[in-house]
């Protein structure tokens, strides 16, 4: 089993940053890709990031240019970094980890609120 733990998010006006960060513990012997999805009320869950194990990134055009996203391959942990959030951003944010052999994982969420 794999658990991730997310922690950072809150409350932020917006042009303003956040940092959010997902600590992956268990049995992982390698991992496929770590990132980022994001829900907001009524809407369908979407990809923010992900960020593969020799470093290359997805972001979704939304972000592109305001967030990035980075891995520490050696604590299994991954982070992205919010910059000129806007309010469209705010929504709850989900870690999610697939491992090499084809495992799906989600943390709990945190809440991201931007206000206008």
């Amino acid at each position: 089993q794999v658990q991730l733990v997310e922690s950072g998010g809150g409350l932020v006006q917006a042009g303003g940053s956040l940092r959010l960060s997902c600590a992956a513990s268990g049995s992982i012997f390698s991992i496929n890709f770590m990132g980022w999805y994001r829900q907001a009320p009524g809407k369908q869950r979407e990809l923010v990031a992900i960020i593969r194990g020799y470093g290359s990134t997805n972001f979704a055009d939304s972000v592109k240019g305001r967030f990035t996203i980075s891995r520490d391959n050696a604590k299994n942990t991954v982070n992205l970094q919010m910059n000129s959030l806007k309010p469209e951003d705010t929504a709850v944010y989900y870690c999610r980890v697939v491992t090499g052999d084809g495992n799906d994982y989600w943390g709990q969420g945190a809440q991201v609120t931007v206000s206008s």
